[in-house]
């Protein structure tokens, strides 16, 4: 298949290109600059020059594809509206161009948040497709183009997709342990977050194109359902050097800045079908064991 994928040189995509190019797949990146263009070449990709905001690039990237995987998205927290708002515009675009075609649309969705405090499955629906809720509501938008004659597929990510050159939400806590000098969690630290390392989620994204169904399909690209916060602090600090200390939850804000909020919830999350449908079982090492192993920068 022709495969037009969006961030595919970002920090999942550099994970997915490799798997597609294996297994036989012609792959269409979408490239915003000289650099991401080149590297998206070097790992013999074709090159769509654009960005989410031209939607004209997105369009025609949509109209010669066999399928389209949607891994692009601004995470630019202090305008987060804005964010959900060029989400919901792009997806709408390209889903207008496969209406009908009957072709695969895998789109990178979350697990944060989706249901706190209980073991969110595949069976958990989108919350909303309304415009103004998270990511714009593109998930229940996407997931009800099955009706308009499109195989979409929800590709649910933890919020920690870990390995070596994560900028994401692990290499922020990260930081901040640096920075203030301990490795912090919120309360008692019993909070579970669930975890998938980058070389699994990659596998998992081709099998998953491969095998989009008809009506649709929700993924969760997730290796390890919950790891305690404390776990996780208590890695950094060992990592770091540092020593490892218990957050009040009135002081996560200022501790932790727009990250606490998020690294305070419960959201654990199973991956069980998953497994089965799809015969992905994570192989990758855990979460704990990059942190272990110098994963990130200074730990």
């Amino acid at each position: 298949m022709r495969v037009f994928v969006t961030g595919a040189s970002g920090w999942i995509g550099s994970a997915a290109v490799p798997e597609l190019l294996a297994a036989g797949h012609e792959v269409v990146g979408l490239a915003r600059s000289d650099a991401s263009a080149a590297a998206l070449q070097a790992a013999g990709a074709h090159v769509r020059t654009g960005s989410l905001d031209d939607l004209a690039s997105l369009r025609a990237g949509a109209a010669e594809a066999d399928a389209v995987l949607h891994l692009a998205f601004k995470h630019d927290f202090s305008d987060y509206e804005g964010a959900g708002r060029t989400e919901r515009a792009a997806v709408e675009t390209m889903l207008d161009e496969l209406a009908g075609t009957d072709r695969p649309f895998l789109f990178a969705s979350g697990i944060a948040m989706l249901a706190p405090g209980r073991v969110a499955t595949e069976e958990d629906g989108p919350r909303s497709s309304d415009p103004a809720s998270p990511r714009g509501g593109a998930e229940g938008f996407a997931l009800a183009s099955a009706e308009r004659g499109v195989r979409p597929v929800s590709l649910r990510f933890a919020p920690t997709v870990h390995g070596v050159g994560d900028h994401g939400f692990s290499a922020v806590l990260a930081g901040i342990a640096r920075e203030k000098g301990v490795a912090g969690y919120v309360g008692d630290g019993s909070n579970r977050w669930p975890a998938v390392h980058h070389s699994d989620a990659g596998r998992l994204i081709a099998r998953a194109l491969e095998a989009a169904p008809e009506g649709g399909a929700i993924v969760h690209a997730v290796g390890e359902e919950g790891i305690p916060a404390s776990e996780i602090a208590e890695a950094f600090g060992s990592a770091l050097g540092v020593p490892t200390a218990s957050i009040a939850p009135e002081d996560a804000a200022a501790h932790f800045g727009w990250i606490g909020g998020f690294f305070a919830a419960d959201i654990p999350a199973s991956s069980a079908l998953t497994r089965a449908r799809y015969d992905w079982e994570p192989t990758g090492p855990t979460l704990l064991e990059d942190i272990a192993a110098g994963a990130y920068p200074g730990a």
